[in-house]
């Protein structure tokens, strides 16, 4: 059975909100000046409501945010399925959904941008499972998958190229706190353990520019007798890649998607 994706796996952990008795011109002020269209109302860790800049049109600015807040808000939890969390945000025609745990305190915020992520960018089990079966069946090798942190100093890559663009998205993603684990395989080779990248090479360059040194990660271990030489291990020797600063960032083109999509117009 598939794992299903939660909202407190996508969600914006890092929230900014506003207090009922901050003005309309002051929210207001915040929302020009920054990306967000709106913010949770709270007292304390406690939800009051929601307002929204068009909820500020027509407004007296003198006036108390609870006037014109909306109180009786749709809310998720962080346990909800990211599909269910979809079908209230398309039903209910809004953009963003405040996150409460059971004592209904404020944990996130999911957005309908972090619900299109969640369904094609996940390093989802399935993905993790088929790498096991294709380790298994070529190499003839038991494994087994672990969840830990893995430092990005450490990682072997296994792509020679990033694009820019995908670059940025990735840094946005984790000044948001919605990154995601990265695929590796641990490979012993005599007394060391080799980290080879697998899946998230775009997110690992990202979080490196930003200073993060390490990242959490699915790590398929691989258990054999004698060392076994995987074939990505010949693809990073062969591309000369020994760590992420020998990946290129391709910044004269476009995602190759992007340039396809680009040609069908």
């Amino acid at each position: 059975m598939s794992a299903k994706a939660r909202v407190k796996e996508y969600m914006t952990r890092e929230v900014a909100t506003v207090d009922a008795d901050d003005t309309v011109a002051d929210v207001a002020r915040r929302i020009a000046e920054s990306d967000h269209n709106g913010f949770p109302v709270t007292d304390g860790r406690k939800v009051e409501g929601f307002v929204s800049a068009r909820d500020l049109l027509l407004a007296d600015e003198n006036a108390p945010i609870f006037t014109v807040m909306v109180e009786d808000i749709v809310v998720a939890h962080p346990e909800m399925d990211v599909i269910d969390a979809a079908r209230v945000i398309l039903r209910s025609g809004i953009q963003k959904l405040p996150v409460v745990d059971d004592a209904g305190n404020l944990t996130g915020i999911i957005s309908n941008t972090d619900v299109v992520r969640s369904q094609i960018e996940r390093a989802t089990p399935e993905k993790v499972g088929e790498l096991m079966e294709t380790l298994q069946h070529i190499h003839d090798v038991a494994v087994r998958e672990e969840r830990r942190r893995v430092r990005l100093d450490n990682l072997v890559p296994t792509q020679d190229r990033v694009y820019a663009d995908e670059l940025e998205g990735r840094r946005y993603e984790l000044e948001h706190g919605l990154a995601e684990p990265l695929v590796v395989i641990a490979n012993a080779t005599g007394e060391k353990e080799l980290l080879l990248l697998t899946d998230g090479h775009h997110r690992a360059l990202a979080a490196d520019r930003l200073g993060i040194e390490e990242m959490d990660a699915y790590v398929i271990v691989v258990e054999a007798d004698e060392p076994v030489t995987l074939g990505m291990e010949n693809t990073a020797r062969n591309e000369g890649l020994s760590s992420i600063d020998d990946v290129a960032v391709v910044d004269y083109a476009r995602h190759p998607l992007i340039e396809t999509t680009k040609r069908l117009q």
